[in-house]
């Protein structure tokens, strides 16, 4: 079993920074493909961006790219998501999740993809 805690979250204004974390238990992290997601208020949650088990392979969903980055520190068992010109629009609770299973030739957008959730992060942003 798999533990995930997010932390990090806030109240920012818009064109601020913020930076959440994702912590993982056990051992195992650095064989996780890792994502975050994310559900606004109101709306159903949504992919934000993938990272591979080493760290050298990412992707973005088309709305975050350019101003959010993902990534990884497996010897600290620690994802990461800096979130820059953050916009009203990024409000939304922020999840990460572990997916144990390789997928060939998946971009790992898809929910049923990940195993593993934690319990999100709220993140606010103010106009």
């Amino acid at each position: 079993q798999v533990q995930l805690v997010e932390s990090g979250g806030g109240l920012v204004q818009a064109g601020d920074s913020l930076r959440v974390s994702c912590a993982a238990s056990g051992r195992a992290f650095s064989t996780y493909v890792m994502g975050w997601f994310r559900q606004p208020p109101g709306k159903e949650r949504e992919f934000v961006a993938t990272i591979s088990r080493s760290g050298a392979s990412t992707h973005y969903a088309d709305s975050v790219k350019g101003r959010l980055t993902i990534s990884r520190d497996n010897a600290k068992n620690t994802m990461y998501l800096q979130m820059n010109s953050l916009k009203p629009e990024d409000t939304a609770n922020y999840y990460c999740a572990a997916s144990v299973r390789l997928y060939s030739g998946s971009s790992y957008e898809r929910e049923n993809e990940y195993v593993y959730w934690g319990q999100g992060t709220q993140v606010t942003v103010s106009s």
